[in-house]
């Protein structure tokens, strides 16, 4: 087991080295001058040759990969280009907000996608399964922002029920979260439905129903347990994908979140700001699956035999 581990903690770090580099390389090529940007359009040319040198940018590539990977292993990912801050401190306050609509979104749509995808098992065939599918597919095709904006006209200003933007409450995360978890809760019905279906056929199934136990107990305890492997694997696949739709929510919710000012950095070709955010939304979904592949073991104890 712990040469497994060891083997995934050295794959964590190879792969954070390669999106280190990808992300770099790529910001470079991006057209425009940060330089321009800090100066101003009329700004002389001794003025931007000043503010390049004193950001490293007229040095080769390679050296400021180099210096730059060298100054992240120290915990310094650098100031930012527009404030001056930093990026450490600038990012913090952020991470935490858009980590607080990842989480709540993922555990609705996990608890909420679960629940559905039991009750769609249960009753396949019926009139409600249909209903559910129908459901899950209109989430999928519905764009975040378009079901973030129907939360706000009638449950924000119609029905006056939570507020529609801000970070002073919890009040204020529910919106939000529910516009995220509406994408990510279709794919975890259909996979738990699948799952369960497929799991109520089998011999041990079929066993603890002769031994005289209740529909509920063979369900939750014994054909429900088996059926969740393959959603752990989705939760982290998801996990991804509610990062991605939390950068369109906290614009449209106003959210103080990391994912708001990574677009912002983008538009300011703020490249420590860019850089240091998604080296941290990297970290967090790296470390993330690999918490992820070694619950496989507790839900799963052939997977934690293998393992051995």
């Amino acid at each position: 087991m712990l040469g497994y581990i060891a083997s995934r903690v050295l794959q964590l770090l190879v792969t954070l080295l390669v999106i280190t580099v990808l992300v770099f390389a790529m910001l470079r090529s991006i057209p425009g001058d940060p330089a321009m940007v800090i100066a101003g359009t009329e700004a002389t040319p001794e003025l931007v040759a000043r503010i390049r040198e004193g950001l490293g940018l007229e040095r080769p590539l390679a050296v400021q990969l180099a210096r730059y990977l060298g100054d992240v292993l120290t915990g310094d990912l650098g100031r930012s280009i527009r404030t001056g801050a930093p990026v450490t401190a600038e990012m913090y306050p952020r991470f935490v907000a858009t980590l607080q609509l990842t989480l709540a979104s993922l555990l609705v749509a996990v608890l909420g996608g679960t629940l559905v995808g039991v009750a769609a098992a249960l009753h396949r065939g019926r009139l409600a399964d249909t209903a559910i599918l129908i459901g899950s597919l209109a989430g999928t095709s519905a764009p975040s922002f378009w079901v973030g904006l129907v939360l706000m006209i009638y449950i924000g200003f119609q029905a006056n029920l939570l507020p529609i933007a801000g970070y002073d409450s919890a009040l204020h995360l529910v919106l939000p979260a529910l516009t995220v978890a509406v994408g990510g809760m279709p794919m975890i019905i259909r996979l738990v439905r699948a799952a369960l279906m497929e799991t109520l056929e089998e011999d041990y199934v079929r066993t603890a129903r002769a031994k005289g136990l209740r529909e509920r107990a063979v369900v939750m305890k014994h054909a429900l347990r088996n059926a969740l492997v393959p959603v752990v694997t989705v939760v982290g696949l998801e996990l991804g994908r509610l990062l991605g739709g939390v950068v369109v929510v906290e614009s449209v919710f106003a959210w103080p979140g990391l994912g708001r000012m990574l677009l912002e950095a983008i538009q300011a070709r703020d490249f420590p700001v860019v850089q240091g955010s998604v080296l941290l939304f990297s970290v967090f979904l790296i470390l993330t699956n690999f918490a992820i592949d070694l619950c496989y073991g507790v839900i799963d104890p052939r997977i934690r035999h293998h393992a051995r």
